[in-house]
Protein backbone atom coordinates (compact mmCIF):
# COMPACT_ATOMS: atom_id res chain seq x y z
CA UNK A 1 0.00 0.00 0.00
CA UNK A 2 1.34 3.44 -0.96
CA UNK A 3 1.98 6.42 1.26
CA UNK A 4 -1.09 8.50 2.20
CA UNK A 5 -1.58 12.00 0.83
CA UNK A 6 -4.18 14.16 2.55
CA UNK A 7 -6.24 17.01 1.10
CA UNK A 8 -7.12 20.46 2.37
CA UNK A 9 -10.03 22.36 0.81
CA UNK A 10 -9.09 26.03 0.41
CA UNK A 11 -12.69 27.20 0.38
CA UNK A 12 -11.75 30.69 1.59
CA UNK A 13 -8.99 31.17 -0.99
CA UNK A 14 -11.21 29.86 -3.80
CA UNK A 15 -13.35 32.96 -3.35
CA UNK A 16 -10.41 35.28 -2.64
CA UNK A 17 -8.77 34.29 -5.94
CA UNK A 18 -11.99 34.71 -7.90
CA UNK A 19 -13.49 37.99 -6.76
CA UNK A 20 -13.87 40.57 -4.03
CA UNK A 21 -16.26 39.02 -1.52
CA UNK A 22 -16.79 35.68 0.22
CA UNK A 23 -19.95 33.92 1.45
CA UNK A 24 -21.92 35.20 4.40
CA UNK A 25 -21.95 33.28 7.67
CA UNK A 26 -25.38 31.77 6.95
CA UNK A 27 -24.10 30.49 3.59
CA UNK A 28 -20.94 29.02 5.11
CA UNK A 29 -23.02 27.17 7.69
CA UNK A 30 -25.13 25.68 4.89
CA UNK A 31 -22.19 24.40 2.84
CA UNK A 32 -20.12 23.02 5.74
CA UNK A 33 -22.10 19.75 6.18
CA UNK A 34 -21.76 18.94 2.48
CA UNK A 35 -18.00 19.57 2.60
CA UNK A 36 -17.77 17.21 5.56
CA UNK A 37 -19.90 14.59 3.78
CA UNK A 38 -17.48 14.58 0.84
CA UNK A 39 -15.28 12.52 3.16
CA UNK A 40 -11.98 13.37 1.48
CA UNK A 41 -10.76 16.38 3.47
CA UNK A 42 -8.58 16.28 6.57
CA UNK A 43 -8.28 20.07 6.60
CA UNK A 44 -10.30 23.09 5.49
CA UNK A 45 -8.97 26.63 5.16
CA UNK A 46 -11.61 28.68 6.94
CA UNK A 47 -10.36 32.22 7.55
CA UNK A 48 -7.55 34.77 7.58
CA UNK A 49 -6.13 37.04 4.91
CA UNK A 50 -8.88 39.18 3.42
CA UNK A 51 -11.69 37.02 4.84
CA UNK A 52 -12.15 39.20 7.93
CA UNK A 53 -11.94 42.50 6.05
CA UNK A 54 -14.55 41.58 3.44
CA UNK A 55 -16.92 40.48 6.20
CA UNK A 56 -16.65 43.95 7.68
CA UNK A 57 -17.04 45.55 4.25
CA UNK A 58 -20.49 44.05 3.73
CA UNK A 59 -21.57 44.67 7.29
CA UNK A 60 -21.01 41.28 8.93
CA UNK A 61 -19.04 40.55 12.10
CA UNK A 62 -16.08 38.32 11.14
CA UNK A 63 -15.68 37.04 14.69
CA UNK A 64 -19.13 35.45 14.58
CA UNK A 65 -18.47 34.14 11.08
CA UNK A 66 -15.27 32.37 12.09
CA UNK A 67 -16.89 30.78 15.15
CA UNK A 68 -19.91 29.32 13.33
CA UNK A 69 -17.82 28.32 10.28
CA UNK A 70 -15.15 26.38 12.17
CA UNK A 71 -17.53 24.66 14.62
CA UNK A 72 -18.93 21.91 12.33
CA UNK A 73 -15.45 20.91 11.13
CA UNK A 74 -14.23 20.54 14.70
CA UNK A 75 -17.17 18.33 15.50
CA UNK A 76 -16.30 16.15 12.48
CA UNK A 77 -12.60 15.94 13.39
CA UNK A 78 -11.42 18.09 10.46
CA UNK A 79 -8.65 20.61 11.19
CA UNK A 80 -9.17 24.25 10.25
CA UNK A 81 -6.46 26.64 9.13
CA UNK A 82 -6.08 30.36 8.55
CA UNK A 83 -3.72 32.54 6.51
CA UNK A 84 -1.83 35.47 8.02
CA UNK A 85 0.81 37.76 6.54
CA UNK A 86 3.49 37.83 9.25
CA UNK A 87 4.39 41.46 9.92
CA UNK A 88 1.14 42.54 8.20
CA UNK A 89 -1.03 39.94 9.98
CA UNK A 90 -4.52 40.27 8.44
CA UNK A 91 -4.05 43.55 6.63
CA UNK A 92 -1.88 45.20 3.97
CA UNK A 93 0.39 47.21 6.27
CA UNK A 94 2.55 46.41 9.34
CA UNK A 95 0.90 45.52 12.65
CA UNK A 96 2.25 46.18 16.18
CA UNK A 97 3.51 43.11 18.04
CA UNK A 98 0.88 43.21 20.80
CA UNK A 99 -1.94 43.22 18.22
CA UNK A 100 -0.29 40.32 16.37
CA UNK A 101 -0.09 38.31 19.60
CA UNK A 102 -3.74 38.96 20.43
CA UNK A 103 -4.71 37.73 16.94
CA UNK A 104 -3.47 34.21 17.62
CA UNK A 105 -5.21 34.05 21.00
CA UNK A 106 -8.47 35.17 19.42
CA UNK A 107 -8.29 32.84 16.43
CA UNK A 108 -7.49 29.82 18.59
CA UNK A 109 -10.44 30.64 20.85
CA UNK A 110 -12.68 31.00 17.79
CA UNK A 111 -11.80 27.51 16.58
CA UNK A 112 -8.85 27.86 14.20
CA UNK A 113 -6.33 25.04 14.63
CA UNK A 114 -3.48 25.96 12.27
CA UNK A 115 -1.86 29.33 11.56
CA UNK A 116 -0.32 29.50 8.08
CA UNK A 117 2.09 32.44 8.31
CA UNK A 118 3.94 33.94 5.35
CA UNK A 119 6.15 36.92 4.65
CA UNK A 120 5.97 38.26 1.13
CA UNK A 121 9.73 38.86 1.19
CA UNK A 122 10.60 35.52 2.87
CA UNK A 123 12.29 37.52 5.64
CA UNK A 124 12.38 35.02 8.49
CA UNK A 125 12.51 37.87 11.03
CA UNK A 126 8.95 38.80 10.09
CA UNK A 127 7.80 35.23 10.86
CA UNK A 128 9.60 34.67 14.16
CA UNK A 129 6.86 36.23 16.28
CA UNK A 130 4.16 34.49 14.20
CA UNK A 131 5.64 31.10 15.05
CA UNK A 132 6.12 31.96 18.71
CA UNK A 133 2.68 33.54 19.18
CA UNK A 134 0.87 30.70 17.37
CA UNK A 135 2.47 28.04 19.55
CA UNK A 136 1.92 30.10 22.71
CA UNK A 137 -1.78 30.28 21.83
CA UNK A 138 -1.95 26.49 21.37
CA UNK A 139 -2.13 26.54 17.56
CA UNK A 140 -0.11 24.52 15.07
CA UNK A 141 2.43 26.84 13.49
CA UNK A 142 2.70 26.32 9.73
CA UNK A 143 5.35 28.69 8.35
CA UNK A 144 5.07 29.34 4.63
CA UNK A 145 7.64 29.96 1.92
CA UNK A 146 6.50 32.45 -0.74
CA UNK A 147 7.42 30.53 -3.88
CA UNK A 148 8.51 32.22 -7.08
CA UNK A 149 10.93 31.54 -9.94
CA UNK A 150 14.06 33.70 -10.27
CA UNK A 151 17.84 33.36 -10.26
CA UNK A 152 17.97 34.09 -6.52
CA UNK A 153 15.08 31.84 -5.45
CA UNK A 154 17.01 28.58 -5.43
CA UNK A 155 16.52 25.47 -3.31
CA UNK A 156 19.49 26.57 -1.23
CA UNK A 157 17.90 29.99 -0.70
CA UNK A 158 14.64 28.48 0.53
CA UNK A 159 16.41 25.94 2.75
CA UNK A 160 18.17 28.84 4.44
CA UNK A 161 14.76 30.28 5.32
CA UNK A 162 13.49 26.85 6.45
CA UNK A 163 16.44 26.47 8.82
CA UNK A 164 15.41 29.65 10.65
CA UNK A 165 11.72 28.71 10.72
CA UNK A 166 12.44 25.30 12.23
CA UNK A 167 14.79 26.94 14.74
CA UNK A 168 11.93 29.23 15.80
CA UNK A 169 9.73 26.18 16.43
CA UNK A 170 7.53 25.88 13.33
CA UNK A 171 5.63 22.59 13.28
CA UNK A 172 5.02 22.53 9.53
CA UNK A 173 6.24 24.13 6.32
CA UNK A 174 3.93 25.26 3.51
CA UNK A 175 5.12 25.88 -0.03
CA UNK A 176 2.89 28.82 -0.95
CA UNK A 177 3.07 28.93 -4.75
CA UNK A 178 0.71 31.90 -5.02
CA UNK A 179 1.31 32.55 -8.72
CA UNK A 180 1.77 28.90 -9.64
CA UNK A 181 5.11 29.66 -11.32
CA UNK A 182 7.24 27.33 -9.21
CA UNK A 183 8.86 24.78 -11.50
CA UNK A 184 7.78 21.22 -10.62
CA UNK A 185 11.31 19.77 -10.50
CA UNK A 186 12.57 22.55 -8.20
CA UNK A 187 9.57 22.18 -5.86
CA UNK A 188 10.16 18.43 -5.69
CA UNK A 189 13.83 18.94 -4.83
CA UNK A 190 12.91 21.47 -2.14
CA UNK A 191 10.43 19.07 -0.50
CA UNK A 192 12.98 16.22 -0.58
CA UNK A 193 15.58 18.42 1.12
CA UNK A 194 13.12 19.54 3.81
CA UNK A 195 12.08 15.97 4.52
CA UNK A 196 15.67 14.69 4.55
CA UNK A 197 16.87 17.37 6.98
CA UNK A 198 13.72 17.66 9.11
CA UNK A 199 11.77 14.37 8.85
CA UNK A 200 9.43 15.42 11.69
CA UNK A 201 8.19 18.48 9.76
CA UNK A 202 4.93 18.13 7.83
CA UNK A 203 4.89 19.73 4.37
CA UNK A 204 1.81 21.19 2.67
CA UNK A 205 1.72 22.48 -0.92
CA UNK A 206 -0.49 25.35 -2.10
CA UNK A 207 -0.33 26.08 -5.83
CA UNK A 208 -2.51 28.18 -8.12
CA UNK A 209 -3.46 26.97 -11.59
CA UNK A 210 -2.96 30.20 -13.59
CA UNK A 211 0.13 29.41 -15.71
CA UNK A 212 -0.56 25.66 -15.83
CA UNK A 213 2.21 24.07 -13.74
CA UNK A 214 0.11 23.16 -10.70
CA UNK A 215 -0.89 19.58 -11.55
CA UNK A 216 2.67 18.57 -12.41
CA UNK A 217 3.92 20.38 -9.30
CA UNK A 218 1.49 18.48 -7.10
CA UNK A 219 2.66 15.14 -8.46
CA UNK A 220 6.31 16.10 -7.98
CA UNK A 221 5.92 17.29 -4.38
CA UNK A 222 3.82 14.22 -3.54
CA UNK A 223 6.55 11.93 -4.86
CA UNK A 224 9.10 13.94 -2.90
CA UNK A 225 7.29 13.43 0.42
CA UNK A 226 4.66 16.16 0.82
CA UNK A 227 1.92 15.32 3.32
CA UNK A 228 -0.95 17.66 2.34
CA UNK A 229 -2.13 19.27 -0.90
CA UNK A 230 -4.46 22.26 -1.18
CA UNK A 231 -7.31 21.71 -3.65
CA UNK A 232 -10.54 23.34 -4.76
CA UNK A 233 -13.97 22.29 -6.07
CA UNK A 234 -16.08 23.41 -9.01
CA UNK A 235 -17.32 25.89 -10.07
CA UNK A 236 -14.32 27.81 -8.67
CA UNK A 237 -11.51 25.34 -9.37
CA UNK A 238 -8.90 25.71 -12.12
CA UNK A 239 -8.58 29.05 -13.95
CA UNK A 240 -6.50 31.37 -11.76
CA UNK A 241 -7.61 29.44 -8.66
CA UNK A 242 -6.56 25.90 -7.61
CA UNK A 243 -6.76 22.40 -9.13
CA UNK A 244 -9.93 20.42 -8.51
CA UNK A 245 -9.84 17.65 -5.91
CA UNK A 246 -11.27 15.05 -8.33
CA UNK A 247 -8.42 15.34 -10.82
CA UNK A 248 -5.70 15.42 -8.16
CA UNK A 249 -7.21 12.47 -6.29
CA UNK A 250 -7.34 10.35 -9.45
CA UNK A 251 -3.82 11.37 -10.50
CA UNK A 252 -2.34 10.40 -7.14
CA UNK A 253 -4.27 7.16 -6.92
CA UNK A 254 -3.00 6.16 -10.36
CA UNK A 255 0.54 6.90 -9.15
CA UNK A 256 0.15 4.49 -6.22
CA UNK A 257 -0.66 6.88 -3.38
CA UNK A 258 -3.31 6.20 -0.79
CA UNK A 259 -6.02 8.86 -1.00
CA UNK A 260 -9.52 9.02 0.43
CA UNK A 261 -12.64 8.37 -1.64
CA UNK A 262 -14.86 11.28 -2.66
CA UNK A 263 -18.59 11.15 -2.00
CA UNK A 264 -19.72 12.48 -5.37
CA UNK A 265 -23.27 13.19 -4.22
CA UNK A 266 -21.83 15.51 -1.57
CA UNK A 267 -19.40 17.01 -4.11
CA UNK A 268 -22.31 17.90 -6.37
CA UNK A 269 -24.10 19.44 -3.41
CA UNK A 270 -21.07 21.62 -2.58
CA UNK A 271 -20.85 22.52 -6.26
CA UNK A 272 -24.53 23.49 -6.41
CA UNK A 273 -24.40 25.53 -3.21
CA UNK A 274 -21.28 27.37 -4.34
CA UNK A 275 -23.01 28.25 -7.61
CA UNK A 276 -26.06 29.38 -5.63
CA UNK A 277 -23.85 31.74 -3.61
CA UNK A 278 -22.36 33.08 -6.84
CA UNK A 279 -25.81 33.69 -8.27
CA UNK A 280 -27.01 35.27 -5.02
CA UNK A 281 -24.53 38.17 -4.93
CA UNK A 282 -20.90 37.03 -4.99
CA UNK A 283 -20.78 36.61 -8.75
CA UNK A 284 -21.28 40.31 -9.32
CA UNK A 285 -17.71 40.83 -8.15
CA UNK A 286 -16.10 37.85 -9.89
CA UNK A 287 -13.96 38.76 -12.89
CA UNK A 288 -14.66 36.32 -15.77
CA UNK A 289 -10.95 36.31 -16.71
CA UNK A 290 -10.17 34.52 -13.46
CA UNK A 291 -11.86 31.39 -14.81
CA UNK A 292 -9.20 31.12 -17.53
CA UNK A 293 -5.62 29.90 -17.35
CA UNK A 294 -2.94 31.77 -19.29
CA UNK A 295 0.67 30.93 -20.05
CA UNK A 296 1.37 34.69 -20.20
CA UNK A 297 1.73 34.49 -16.41
CA UNK A 298 4.78 32.23 -16.73
CA UNK A 299 7.07 35.10 -17.66
CA UNK A 300 5.82 37.91 -15.44
CA UNK A 301 5.03 35.70 -12.45
CA UNK A 302 2.05 37.78 -11.32
CA UNK A 303 -0.51 35.98 -9.14
CA UNK A 304 -3.74 35.21 -10.98
CA UNK A 305 -5.85 36.66 -8.18
CA UNK A 306 -4.78 40.20 -9.01
CA UNK A 307 -5.54 40.01 -12.75
CA UNK A 308 -8.93 41.67 -12.35
CA UNK A 309 -7.60 44.74 -10.53
CA UNK A 310 -4.61 44.92 -12.88
CA UNK A 311 -6.84 45.05 -15.95
CA UNK A 312 -8.98 47.75 -14.32
CA UNK A 313 -5.86 49.81 -13.65
CA UNK A 314 -4.65 49.29 -17.20
CA UNK A 315 -7.96 50.39 -18.69
CA UNK A 316 -7.80 53.52 -16.55
CA UNK A 317 -4.42 54.41 -18.08
CA UNK A 318 -5.20 53.31 -21.64
CA UNK A 319 -6.59 56.64 -22.87
CA UNK A 320 -3.77 58.66 -21.29
CA UNK A 321 -1.04 56.38 -22.68
CA UNK A 322 -2.61 56.43 -26.14
CA UNK A 323 -3.00 60.21 -26.05
CA UNK A 324 0.64 60.67 -25.11
CA UNK A 325 1.84 58.29 -27.82
CA UNK A 326 -0.50 59.81 -30.39
CA UNK A 327 1.12 63.17 -29.76
CA UNK A 328 4.44 61.55 -30.63
CA UNK A 329 3.06 60.11 -33.87
CA UNK A 330 2.74 56.57 -32.54
CA UNK A 331 -0.31 54.35 -33.18
CA UNK A 332 -2.84 53.68 -30.44
CA UNK A 333 -2.70 50.37 -28.53
CA UNK A 334 -5.67 48.17 -27.69
CA UNK A 335 -6.03 46.74 -24.19
CA UNK A 336 -4.52 43.34 -25.09
CA UNK A 337 -1.42 44.99 -26.55
CA UNK A 338 -1.03 47.11 -23.43
CA UNK A 339 -1.47 44.03 -21.25
CA UNK A 340 1.44 42.27 -22.97
CA UNK A 341 3.52 45.44 -22.69
CA UNK A 342 2.73 45.60 -18.98
CA UNK A 343 3.69 41.94 -18.50
CA UNK A 344 6.99 42.64 -20.27
CA UNK A 345 7.58 45.72 -18.14
CA UNK A 346 6.95 43.70 -14.96
CA UNK A 347 9.66 41.30 -16.14
CA UNK A 348 11.97 44.31 -16.57
CA UNK A 349 11.12 45.96 -13.24
CA UNK A 350 11.03 42.91 -10.99
CA UNK A 351 14.75 42.03 -10.90
CA UNK A 352 15.72 45.69 -10.56
CA UNK A 353 13.60 45.95 -7.43
CA UNK A 354 15.37 43.00 -5.81
CA UNK A 355 13.11 40.10 -6.87
CA UNK A 356 10.39 40.47 -4.19
CA UNK A 357 8.07 37.43 -4.48
CA UNK A 358 4.97 38.60 -6.30
CA UNK A 359 2.46 38.16 -3.53
CA UNK A 360 0.34 40.71 -1.64
CA UNK A 361 1.32 43.51 -1.23
CA UNK A 362 4.59 43.30 -3.18
CA UNK A 363 2.94 42.14 -6.40
CA UNK A 364 0.94 45.37 -6.36
CA UNK A 365 4.09 47.45 -5.81
CA UNK A 366 5.90 45.89 -8.78
CA UNK A 367 2.83 46.13 -11.01
CA UNK A 368 2.26 49.79 -10.08
CA UNK A 369 5.87 50.67 -10.84
CA UNK A 370 5.68 48.90 -14.20
CA UNK A 371 2.45 50.69 -15.07
CA UNK A 372 3.90 54.09 -14.20
CA UNK A 373 6.95 53.23 -16.32
CA UNK A 374 4.73 52.60 -19.32
CA UNK A 375 3.07 55.96 -18.83
CA UNK A 376 6.39 57.76 -18.32
CA UNK A 377 7.90 56.23 -21.47
CA UNK A 378 4.78 57.16 -23.46
CA UNK A 379 5.55 60.78 -22.49
CA UNK A 380 9.19 60.43 -23.45
CA UNK A 381 10.37 60.28 -19.85
CA UNK A 382 12.74 57.71 -18.29
CA UNK A 383 11.67 54.65 -16.36
CA UNK A 384 11.23 54.98 -12.60
CA UNK A 385 10.22 58.64 -12.91
CA UNK A 386 7.44 57.88 -10.40
CA UNK A 387 7.64 55.41 -7.51
CA UNK A 388 4.96 55.55 -4.82
CA UNK A 389 5.72 55.78 -1.10
CA UNK A 390 4.76 52.17 -0.30
CA UNK A 391 7.10 50.85 -2.97
CA UNK A 392 9.85 53.06 -1.59
CA UNK A 393 9.18 51.53 1.82
CA UNK A 394 9.84 48.10 0.33
CA UNK A 395 12.94 49.31 -1.54
CA UNK A 396 14.41 50.94 1.56
CA UNK A 397 14.03 47.79 3.67
CA UNK A 398 11.30 48.97 6.01
CA UNK A 399 9.21 45.85 5.32
CA UNK A 400 12.05 43.36 5.36
CA UNK A 401 15.14 42.35 3.45
CA UNK A 402 14.74 42.00 -0.32
CA UNK A 403 15.80 38.60 -1.69
CA UNK A 404 18.06 40.06 -4.37
CA UNK A 405 20.19 43.18 -4.89
CA UNK A 406 18.69 46.44 -6.07
CA UNK A 407 19.74 47.74 -9.46
CA UNK A 408 22.38 50.53 -9.33
CA UNK A 409 19.93 53.03 -10.87
CA UNK A 410 17.44 52.42 -8.04
CA UNK A 411 20.12 52.91 -5.38
CA UNK A 412 21.29 56.08 -7.09
CA UNK A 413 17.71 57.37 -7.32
CA UNK A 414 17.25 56.79 -3.57
CA UNK A 415 20.42 58.76 -2.87
CA UNK A 416 19.26 61.62 -5.10
CA UNK A 417 16.05 61.83 -3.08
CA UNK A 418 17.94 61.75 0.22
CA UNK A 419 16.36 58.47 1.34
CA UNK A 420 18.10 56.23 3.88
CA UNK A 421 18.13 52.44 3.77
CA UNK A 422 16.89 50.56 6.86
CA UNK A 423 18.59 47.37 8.02
CA UNK A 424 16.96 46.83 11.41
CA UNK A 425 14.13 44.47 12.35
CA UNK A 426 10.96 45.81 10.66
CA UNK A 427 8.82 45.04 13.73
CA UNK A 428 10.84 47.53 15.80
CA UNK A 429 9.38 50.37 13.72
CA UNK A 430 5.83 49.72 15.00
CA UNK A 431 5.29 50.16 18.78
CA UNK A 432 2.49 48.45 20.72
CA UNK A 433 -0.99 49.95 20.35
CA UNK A 434 -3.45 47.81 22.33
CA UNK A 435 -3.70 50.28 25.26
CA UNK A 436 -4.80 52.96 22.79
CA UNK A 437 -7.49 50.70 21.34
CA UNK A 438 -8.67 49.57 24.78
CA UNK A 439 -9.23 53.22 25.62
CA UNK A 440 -11.14 53.72 22.34
CA UNK A 441 -13.42 50.78 23.13
CA UNK A 442 -14.15 52.17 26.60
CA UNK A 443 -14.85 55.66 25.23
CA UNK A 444 -17.26 54.23 22.66
CA UNK A 445 -18.93 52.05 25.28
CA UNK A 446 -18.27 48.92 23.20
CA UNK A 447 -17.96 45.46 24.71
CA UNK A 448 -14.56 43.82 24.25
CA UNK A 449 -16.29 40.60 23.21
CA UNK A 450 -15.43 36.98 24.13
CA UNK A 451 -11.65 36.55 24.37
CA UNK A 452 -11.20 40.25 23.46
CA UNK A 453 -12.23 39.48 19.88
CA UNK A 454 -13.98 42.81 19.32
CA UNK A 455 -10.95 44.68 20.65
CA UNK A 456 -8.85 42.71 18.18
CA UNK A 457 -11.04 43.68 15.20
CA UNK A 458 -10.85 47.36 16.07
CA UNK A 459 -7.06 47.20 16.47
CA UNK A 460 -6.56 45.22 13.25
CA UNK A 461 -9.08 46.96 10.98
CA UNK A 462 -10.02 50.21 12.72
CA UNK A 463 -11.67 52.04 9.81
CA UNK A 464 -13.57 49.02 8.51
CA UNK A 465 -14.67 48.06 12.02
CA UNK A 466 -16.02 51.53 12.74
CA UNK A 467 -17.94 51.51 9.47
CA UNK A 468 -19.36 48.10 10.38
CA UNK A 469 -20.47 49.32 13.81
CA UNK A 470 -22.05 52.48 12.40
CA UNK A 471 -23.93 50.65 9.64
CA UNK A 472 -22.17 52.60 6.89
CA UNK A 473 -20.47 49.46 5.60
CA UNK A 474 -23.74 47.61 5.09
CA UNK A 475 -25.36 50.63 3.48
CA UNK A 476 -22.42 51.06 1.09
CA UNK A 477 -22.39 47.38 0.20
CA UNK A 478 -26.12 47.26 -0.51
CA UNK A 479 -25.81 50.32 -2.73
CA UNK A 480 -22.92 48.80 -4.70
CA UNK A 481 -24.80 45.52 -5.09
CA UNK A 482 -27.92 47.34 -6.26
CA UNK A 483 -25.93 49.22 -8.88
CA UNK A 484 -24.33 46.03 -10.20
CA UNK A 485 -27.68 44.27 -10.38
CA UNK A 486 -29.13 47.24 -12.21
CA UNK A 487 -26.32 47.09 -14.76
CA UNK A 488 -26.97 43.38 -15.17
CA UNK A 489 -30.58 44.07 -16.18
CA UNK A 490 -32.39 43.76 -12.87
CA UNK A 491 -33.50 47.33 -11.98
CA UNK A 492 -33.51 48.01 -8.27
CA UNK A 493 -34.42 51.23 -6.48
CA UNK A 494 -31.38 52.59 -4.69
CA UNK A 495 -32.42 54.39 -1.52
CA UNK A 496 -29.31 56.47 -0.91
CA UNK A 497 -26.54 56.67 -3.48
CA UNK A 498 -23.16 56.56 -1.82
CA UNK A 499 -20.86 56.92 -4.83
CA UNK A 500 -21.36 59.31 -7.73
CA UNK A 501 -19.93 57.74 -10.84
CA UNK A 502 -18.04 60.03 -13.26
CA UNK A 503 -20.17 61.48 -16.06
CA UNK A 504 -17.48 63.09 -18.22
CA UNK A 505 -16.22 61.78 -21.55
CA UNK A 506 -12.47 61.22 -21.31
CA UNK A 507 -12.05 61.79 -25.05
CA UNK A 508 -13.23 65.38 -24.61
CA UNK A 509 -10.20 66.09 -22.47
CA UNK A 510 -7.59 64.00 -24.31
CA UNK A 511 -8.54 65.71 -27.59
CA UNK A 512 -8.52 69.20 -26.09
CA UNK A 513 -5.32 68.60 -24.11
CA UNK A 514 -3.32 66.01 -26.10
CA UNK A 515 -0.28 66.34 -23.82
CA UNK A 516 -2.26 66.09 -20.60
CA UNK A 517 -1.95 63.25 -18.12
CA UNK A 518 -4.74 62.13 -15.77
CA UNK A 519 -4.86 62.41 -12.01
CA UNK A 520 -6.52 59.22 -10.80
CA UNK A 521 -7.71 58.30 -7.34
CA UNK A 522 -6.28 55.15 -5.76
CA UNK A 523 -9.36 54.06 -3.81
CA UNK A 524 -13.04 54.65 -3.13
CA UNK A 525 -13.99 57.47 -0.78
CA UNK A 526 -14.40 61.24 -0.49
CA UNK A 527 -12.13 63.47 -2.59
CA UNK A 528 -10.22 66.12 -0.64
CA UNK A 529 -8.32 68.60 -2.76
CA UNK A 530 -7.32 70.61 0.29
CA UNK A 531 -7.55 69.16 3.78
CA UNK A 532 -8.99 72.28 5.44
CA UNK A 533 -11.31 73.32 2.60
CA UNK A 534 -14.96 72.23 2.61
CA UNK A 535 -16.38 74.64 0.01
CA UNK A 536 -16.29 72.92 -3.39
CA UNK A 537 -15.63 76.26 -5.07
CA UNK A 538 -12.31 76.70 -3.29
CA UNK A 539 -10.23 73.87 -4.73
CA UNK A 540 -8.59 73.38 -7.07
CA UNK A 541 -8.19 75.90 -9.90
CA UNK A 542 -6.74 75.60 -13.38
CA UNK A 543 -3.08 76.48 -13.33
CA UNK A 544 -2.41 74.90 -9.93
CA UNK A 545 1.06 73.32 -9.94
CA UNK A 546 1.48 69.60 -9.27
CA UNK A 547 4.71 67.71 -8.71
CA UNK A 548 5.45 64.09 -9.65
CA UNK A 549 5.05 61.80 -6.68
CA UNK A 550 3.87 64.61 -4.39
CA UNK A 551 0.25 64.44 -3.12
CA UNK A 552 -2.01 66.96 -4.84
CA UNK A 553 -5.19 65.62 -3.21
CA UNK A 554 -6.39 62.85 -0.92
CA UNK A 555 -9.19 60.32 -0.78
CA UNK A 556 -10.81 59.76 2.60
CA UNK A 557 -11.29 55.97 2.57
CA UNK A 558 -12.63 53.52 5.13
CA UNK A 559 -9.11 53.01 6.48
CA UNK A 560 -7.61 56.51 6.25
CA UNK A 561 -6.29 59.02 3.72
CA UNK A 562 -4.91 57.81 0.38
CA UNK A 563 -2.86 60.35 -1.60
CA UNK A 564 -3.49 61.22 -5.25
CA UNK A 565 0.00 61.22 -6.77
CA UNK A 566 0.67 62.92 -10.12
CA UNK A 567 2.78 60.93 -12.57
CA UNK A 568 4.65 64.04 -13.72
CA UNK A 569 5.27 67.68 -12.93
CA UNK A 570 2.79 70.08 -14.48
CA UNK A 571 -0.19 72.36 -14.02
CA UNK A 572 -3.85 71.42 -13.76
CA UNK A 573 -5.70 72.21 -16.97
CA UNK A 574 -9.10 70.64 -16.22
CA UNK A 575 -10.96 69.40 -13.13
CA UNK A 576 -13.58 66.67 -13.39
CA UNK A 577 -14.38 66.19 -9.70
CA UNK A 578 -14.95 68.91 -7.08
CA UNK A 579 -13.98 69.00 -3.43
CA UNK A 580 -15.96 66.52 -1.33
CA UNK A 581 -17.13 64.33 -4.23
CA UNK A 582 -17.49 60.60 -3.57
CA UNK A 583 -15.12 58.92 -6.01
CA UNK A 584 -14.22 55.36 -6.96
CA UNK A 585 -10.86 53.69 -7.56
CA UNK A 586 -9.39 54.60 -10.94
CA UNK A 587 -11.66 57.61 -11.45
CA UNK A 588 -9.95 60.55 -13.17
CA UNK A 589 -10.48 63.70 -11.12
CA UNK A 590 -8.36 66.14 -13.15
CA UNK A 591 -5.91 66.50 -16.02
CA UNK A 592 -2.54 68.23 -15.92
CA UNK A 593 0.16 68.93 -18.46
Amino acid sequence: MGREIKFSLVYRDMWQSSGKYQPRADQLVRVAPAIIDMGCFDRVETNGGAFEQVNLLYGENPNKSVRVWTAPFHKAGIQTHMLERGLNALRMNPVPADVRELMFKVKKAQGTDIARSFCGLNDHRNLKLSVEYAKKAGMISQAALSITHSPVHTVEYYMGVVDHLVEYGADEICLKDMAGVGRPNVLGELVRDIKAKYPHILVQYHGHSGPGFSTASMLEVARAGADYLDVAVEPLSWGKVHPDVITIQQMLRADGFLVKDINMDAYMQVRALTQEFIDDFLGYWINPSNSKMTSLLVGCGLPGGMMGSMMADLKGFQAAINAAEKASGKPESDIDTLMVRLFNEVEYVWPRLGYPPLVTPFSQYVKNTALMNLFAMAQGKPRFSTIDKDTWGMILGRMGKLPGPLAPEIIELAKEKGFEFYTGNPQDEYPDELPKFRKMMQEEGWDFGPDDEELFELAMHERQYRDYRSGIAKERFEHDLAELKEKAGAPIVVKRPVVEMPEYDINTYTEKYPRAFPLQVPAQGKLIWEIDVQDSSKAPVAGTKVQAGEPCAYVQTRYGLEPVLPASDGRIVAVTAPQGKNVVKGEIVAFAE
